[in-house]
């Protein structure tokens, strides 16, 4: 039933505005796994975890990595596989340090772009992983589904939902042009995209739990035709709140001036 998901939703986005140290915001660079034709499992390009407490970043990335090592740029398409190991160190210490935070995503859910893919890379290059339990992650792309409907955007979603919200995303690049970039040998370019990403979800995000997301959903499929739906509707809206009260506030007075 829609009004049981909705409801869901709105308690989830609740408890993160209450909470908010509890929650970290993550999103990753990588190659395209379209373009692969020798079967190894897309590189990673960089990593960006966002405090939704602090609204601070930490970025973990191949050109931040090599800069370090003192790896000219030139070389590192020569060294991406010590270059990434080094990189997904920093990053898994990093969640070792967090393994009792929430982690937000926007669709990182499985081997070929999400969480399973950032531990699969890492072992293949010899790393250990610290596992994020399934428990710990909120995919808030499928959130905004229960909360707002299938339809609540059109795809692409992330993309839609910016300029249906009128967000600027300088630097944020689509998936496509992310693997064009990657490509191109341009790390710094998907870094940047990276932790703009970051920062449009966290906007998103606000929006929602201040319930002044832009979506394209009609009222019903968002709340749903059930009684419990309908009644959400109406008190939903600020003016019908304050009808309630007032209306409520009249017949109290009515009653008390009959029964005295």
């Amino acid at each position: 039933m829609q009004f049981e998901k909705h409801k869901k939703a709105v308690q989830t986005l609740k408890e993160i505005d209450k909470n908010p140290g509890n929650y970290l915001i993550i999103h990753y660079s990588c190659e395209s796994f379209y373009d692969i034709t020798d079967g190894h499992t897309p590189r990673i390009t960089s990593i960006a975890v966002y405090s939704y407490n602090t609204a601070q970043t930490e970025s973990f990335s191949i050109h931040k990595t090599a800069e370090k090592e003192r790896i000219g740029f030139d070389e590192i398409e020569d060294k991406y596989d010590q270059l990434e190991r080094d990189m997904l160190d920093e990053f898994f210490e990093f969640v070792q340090e967090h393994k009792t935070m929430k982690w937000i995503h926007w669709n990182m859910r499985d081997i070929n772009y999400g969480f399973k893919a950032i531990e699969h890379r890492y072992e293949v290059l010899g790393g250990t992983p610290i596992v994020i339990e399934d428990s710990s992650k909120i995919d808030i792309s499928r959130l905004f589904i229960q909360c707002y409907g299938v339809n609540y955007i059109g795809h692409p979603r992330l993309e839609s939902l910016l300029k249906k919200n009128n967000i600027k995303a300088k630097d944020f690049l689509p998936g496509a042009e992310e693997a064009i970039a990657f490509d191109n040998k341009e790390y710094i370019k998907l870094h940047q995209s990276t932790l703009r990403k970051v920062d449009v979800i966290a906007s998103l995000l606000n929006r929602a739990i201040d319930n002044a997301l832009k979506v394209e959903s009609k009222w019903w499929e968002i709340y749903g035709l059930s009684p419990q739906g309908l009644y959400e509707r109406i008190t939903s809206r600020w003016w019908c709140q304050i009808i309630l009260a007032v209306a409520s506030i009249i017949l109290g007075t009515i009653i008390e001036h009959y029964v005295l």
